[in-house]
């Protein structure tokens, strides 16, 4: 089953001519979950050629405006196809305001049902054959949350060549020894799921965390993270201002990757302070704590693979 995030947009606050606002979308397997829709969102999904009308569900972490001006594009879009499943839409206080109002005052036409949920954090927010979506409490200047998917344990890898010579037929019986259950071979002895089942293998967690000051609690909600969106919006110099305006500076967002033992990491949300060329700065501050630190930038893709 394949996972790959893509990166719509990696700026913060204001759009830039290289550089769309807040944005990335999972894909997994058939699903399609957005995560935030800045600015600058739908031209992101065009250029990468994705099935964006077939998304499932929208997280939001909260409603500052580069974080949701692209969504109204994307619910008026989808209703130029033959769409009838739901699109489910999920975040903090405000969030069905916000869609709500978006759909009277442009007169948007939707043949598709919406289904906006206001979530209080920490909670289950969504669930699929083999995971579910949580979202966490951040802290911002308004109520903000972040969202992890998180995969339930695989079975553990089936020996065929140790069910044969324990003489377990070919057949329904491996089904059933696949499934947990223990059965009995031709001679009539028991064989139990252990002897040929292996361990259970873990699933994948992807983390998405934007706009908040640096909590120690974010590591422990992103822990053992296979892939993991974190904010990186300033550099050393801005520590200050960072906290005034809760946001995190590059080094926090590593210090975070590197306190979750996550596997991988890329900083997003950068402020429009920065070039393209001057967020090697950034860079070089998370590396100094999180040696393998990358810089996420506008339509990145990334897979995330099993671990084994």
């Amino acid at each position: 089953m394949n996972m790959e995030a893509f990166v719509l947009g990696c700026g913060g606050m204001m759009p830039l001519p290289y550089r769309h606002l807040t944005s990335v979308l999972l894909r997994r397997d058939g699903d399609l979950f957005l995560f935030d829709g800045g600015e600058g969102t739908q031209v992101s999904l065009r250029r990468l050629n994705l099935k964006w009308k077939k998304i499932n569900a929208i997280f939001v972490s909260h409603t500052h405006a580069d974080h949701v001006t692209g969504l109204p594009g994307i619910l008026m879009l989808s209703a130029q196809v033959d769409r009838t499943e739901p699109l489910y839409i999920f975040g903090p206080p405000k969030i069905a305001e916000y869609i709500e109002t978006s759909r009277k005052v442009l007169d948007m036409y939707i043949n598709y049902p919406i289904v906006v949920n206001e979530i209080k954090a920490p909670c289950t927010v969504y669930g699929g054959d083999g995971f579910y979506i949580r979202a966490f409490p951040l802290d911002h200047t308004k109520t903000c949350v972040g969202y992890t998917l998180e995969e339930l344990d695989r079975p553990g890898e089936f020996n065929p060549e140790e069910a044969i010579k324990l003489k377990v037929p070919r057949g329904p019986l491996w089904g059933k020894l696949q499934k947990g259950e223990s059965v009995i071979n031709s001679d009539g002895e028991e064989v139990k799921p252990e002897q040929v089942v292996g361990k259970a293998r873990s699933g994948r967690k992807f983390s998405f965390v934007t706009d908040t000051m640096y909590l120690p609690s974010i590591a422990k909600e992103v822990q053992g993270s296979d892939f993991l969106i974190c904010e990186g919006m300033f550099a050393d110099d801005c520590e200050d201002q960072a906290k005034e305006k809760k946001h995190m500076t590059a080094r926090q967002a590593a210090t975070i990757a590197r306190d979750a033992n996550v596997k991988r990491m890329a900083m997003i949300h950068y402020s429009p302070r920065y070039t393209d060329r001057e967020l090697d700065l950034l860079l070089k501050q998370a590396r100094e704590v999180y040696p393998t630190a990358e810089l996420s930038r506008d339509r990145m893709r990334v897979e995330i693979p099993y671990e084994d």
